[in-house]
C-alpha cells in the first residue's frame, strides 16, 4: 500500500473531482469529499484498512483549466504537504475550445497545457513522494469526433510526462472508460460524456486504489 497510516493523499482538478465538496478544503468521512471518485477512494480504504487511519482530502474546483489550476497550486495543493498526490485536469483545457469559440484568451492549447502541466509536477517533486497523473477523458469511442481526437491529445502528454520520473504513476483513465464503453453507452455513465455519474466515479476509484496498492 503506497498511502502509510497518517500520511495525506490530495485529490485535486476540475469538476470531475470536485462534485460539491467542502470549502476551503473537502476532507472527512461526512460528505466533506463530495460524491466524486475521491470518496469512495476513501470508503474503500476505510473498509480495506480499518485498522489505519488516512488523512484524505479534496482542492479541485469546477471549471478548472491547468492555467487555474497553477495559479493556485500553493495554497491548494502545496500548503497542505500531501506524501501522495492526484492530479485530474484537461477536460476544460480542451472545452473551452468547443463551448466558448469567441474567447480563445480562455483556449489552453497542447503547447501550453505541457508547460502548465510540467510546472505543477515541478513544483510538487519536492513536497510529494509520489504523484498520481490521471488522463483526462472523453467518454466516446469514435476516434473522429473532434472533441475525443482533442482530448486524446491531452491524454497523450500526459502519459508521456508519467514516464518522466520514478515518482509518477499513470492512472489512465481514458482506457478505463474504453474498456467499459464497449459494453456500455455512455449515456449509463454520464449524459454529457464528461461528469461521470456514480458508476463512472467509481469505475475511476477503482483504478486509483488499484494505482496505490500496486504501486512500488
Amino acid at each position: 500500500m503506497l498511502l502509510k497510516p497518517q500520511e495525506t493523499l490530495l485529490f485535486t482538478g476540475d469538476s470531475v473531482t470536485d462534485c460539491g465538496r467542502n470549502r476551503p478544503v473537502g476532507s472527512g468521512y461526512a460528505g466533506g469529499l463530495g460524491t466524486a471518485y475521491p470518496a469512495y477512494v476513501c470508503a474503500a480504504l476505510s473498509l480495506d484498512y480499518p485498522d489505519q487511519d488516512f488523512n484524505i482530502l479534496n482542492t479541485a474546483i469546477s471549471g478548472d483549466t491547468t492555467r487555474r489550476l497553477l495559479d493556485r497550486w500553493d495554497s491548494d495543493v502545496l500548503a497542505y504537504q500531501p506524501a501522495v498526490l492526484s492530479i485530474l485536469i484537461g477536460i476544460n483545457d480542451v472545452w473551452r475550445q468547443f463551448d466558448g469559440p469567441g474567447n480563445p484568451k480562455e483556449f489552453i492549447l497542447p503547447g501550453e497545457f505541457e508547460a502548465n502541466y510540467q510546472e505543477l509536477l515541478r513544483q510538487s517533486r519536492p513536497v510529494c513522494r509520489r504523484i498520481l497523473l490521471l488522463t483526462p477523458f472523453f467518454m466516446e469511442l469514435h476516434s473522429s469526433d473532434p472533441m475525443r481526437a482533442m482530448v486524446d491529445q491531452y491524454a497523450d502528454i500526459v502519459r508521456r510526462l508519467s514516464m518522466e520520473s520514478d515518482q509518477y504513476i499513470l492512472v489512465d483513465t481514458q482506457k478505463a472508460f474504453d474498456q467499459l464503453l464497449q459494453k456500455r453507452h455512455y449515456m449509463t455513465l454520464a449524459s454529457d460524456r464528461v461528469h461521470p455519474n456514480a458508476t463512472g466515479h467509481l469505475l475511476i476509484a477503482r483504478w486509483v486504489q488499484q494505482a496505490l496498492e500496486t504501486a512500488d
